[in-house]
């Protein structure tokens, strides 16, 4: 089947309004032309058929008699062609038959009687009923005319015809002025009509401008100034109640904001001040249970179990504190340094201490033969492959296979962490770069006690400060960590 192509159907709501006014003007002007054209047509024949009337019989009782005046017809003239219009045509038929026929040519008082009429002319004249009322026949040798049969005074017909010429030509004048005149009508009233239409719905293009840019803001970033609000027009108008509604909808918008911000600051603040506050009394602890582990002096064995808990805990206890005040500061947008780092010398110290942390897992390092530097804290980036690697060391079994490949291109730096572990729980993976999730249990069944799950969520924090992307891909033996940082300096 032949697909059906329908024309282009306008977009925009200036483009429907347009359309549907140059739609409805074509049409109106479509109604004028006709009945003017109707109505022309109409009013040319009426008076083609009074003239007609007032012509009579003349001219086809002159074509019996070849223009002579009998002295039996008391006078009467048979022959007078001398008022007779251009076109006039007459015909006298005897028994369906016609027997005399003649046209007047440019004024010519005498009868042209070479006229040809064909077989199907002379059948049409035939069939005109001779009521004595004007119809309308067309004539294969002469085209269309206006013609009258009325009886004759010898049994015959007479016909007298007019030609349509006149009235057609002006009916065909008037249908091509009407087409000039409502053509150039509806260009103007298209070009004209879009202006309109487009200084009418200003204020909704206001709007939508307004819309478009608040879409386009970073509203999940924290605080955000909204634009300007649509200037309101007439609140009586469809497009001003749009407006204000808008308008309501952006105040609504910046109150919820300007809470959720205020209240996101307090959190991390009281997180920042937590977290700093903490480091003290925990050090404090640790410090105080290693002293204790120091005393020269016996200890029972429980108390000595108890104070390698209180140092191991409470160190844990510190690093957990360390990387919520990390967090804290990354949240609060506070500037990293911003120098060269080679990043070839950071992944290659990292599975160093990796492979020295966990020598039960296999380590694999591929590296580029050019050294790769990228712009950035080298400390930070430090520790988020550190972070990387140890939760490739944590999370999976013994036996795991983990390489570590670091490459370079035009758009920078990209590290992948590979494992074939038991990969990443499905409920687990979307929110595998969030803060305290922990999944430690499912991935590695038996290791001991994990994080606090900050160790992602800070590697995602770290490379997102840097300017780059974390990604992960993971199914049961294949689990890749991805960060790509921008391009830096090369060596």
């Amino acid at each position: 089947m032949r697909s059906v192509r329908h024309l282009p159907r306008p977009r925009t709501l200036r483009a429907r309004l347009t359309v549907g006014l140059v739609v409805l003007l074509a049409v109106s002007c479509a109604a004028v032309g006709l009945a003017a054209v109707v109505e022309l047509n109409g009013f040319l024949t009426q008076r083609l058929d009074e003239q007609l009337v007032q012509v009579g019989t003349r001219f086809p009782e002159s074509l019996e008699h070849q223009g002579l005046v009998p002295d039996d017809h008391d006078g009467d003239e048979y022959g007078d062609t001398r008022r007779q219009a251009t076109g006039t045509f007459g015909a006298r038929l005897v028994h369906g038959v016609i027997t005399n026929k003649g046209l007047i040519r440019s004024g010519d008082p005498s009868a042209d009687l070479g006229v040809n009429l064909t077989a199907a002319d002379r059948e049409r004249l035939a069939a005109v009923p001779a009521d004595s009322r004007p119809h309308t026949v067309d004539l294969s040798a002469l085209d269309d005319y206006r013609v009258l049969a009325s009886p004759g005074r010898d049994g015959d017909v007479l016909i007298v015809g007019l030609p349509l010429e006149s009235v057609q030509a002006a009916v065909h004048r008037l249908e091509l002025v009407a087409g000039i005149v409502f053509g150039l009508a509806l260009v103007v009233a298209g070009v004209a009509g879009a202006g309109w239409v487009r200084w009418s719905l200003r204020p909704l293009s206001r709007v939508a401008a307004t819309a478009t840019r608040v879409s386009e803001l970073p509203l999940a970033s924290g605080e955000v100034a909204l634009p300007a609000r649509v200037p309101e027009s007439d609140p009586h108008g469809e497009v001003g109640r749009v407006a204000a509604a808008v308008n309501r909808m952006l105040g609504h918008v910046e109150g919820a904001l300007t809470k959720r911000h205020a209240s996101e600051e307090r959190l991390r603040r009281f997180a920042a001040d937590a977290s700093h506050e903490l480091r003290t009394p925990v050090a404090s602890v640790r410090g105080h249970a290693e002293l204790a582990l120091l005393h020269p002096g016996p200890v029972p064995p429980e108390v000595t179990r108890a104070l390698e808990r209180i140092t191991a805990e409470s160190s844990r206890m510190g690093e957990m504190v360390d990387d919520l005040l990390l967090l804290a500061r990354l949240d609060a947008g506070r500037p990293l340094e911003s120098l060269p780092v080679d990043l070839t010398r950071l992944v290659l110290d990292a599975v160093t201490d990796a492979r020295a942390a966990g020598p039960e897992h296999g380590w694999t390092l591929d590296l580029p033969e050019e050294p790769v530097t990228v712009t950035g804290d080298a400390h930070r980036l430090q520790q988020m492959l550190a972070n990387l690697l140890a939760n490739a060391r944590l999370h999976t079994p013994v036996g795991t296979k983990v390489s570590v490949t670091l490459d370079s291109g035009p758009d920078g730096a990209r590290l992948l962490v590979h494992d074939d572990g038991p990969g990443v729980p499905d409920d687990i993976r979307p929110h595998v770069f969030e803060r305290f999730t922990r999944a430690e249990h499912r991935r590695r069944p038996h290791a001991p006690g994990g994080g606090a799950g900050l160790g992602l969520s800070i590697v995602s924090a770290v490379a997102e400060a840097h300017g780059g992307t974390v990604g992960l891909a993971s199914s049961p033996g294949a689990t890749t960590f991805t960060v790509g940082l921008p391009a830096g300096e090369r060596t």
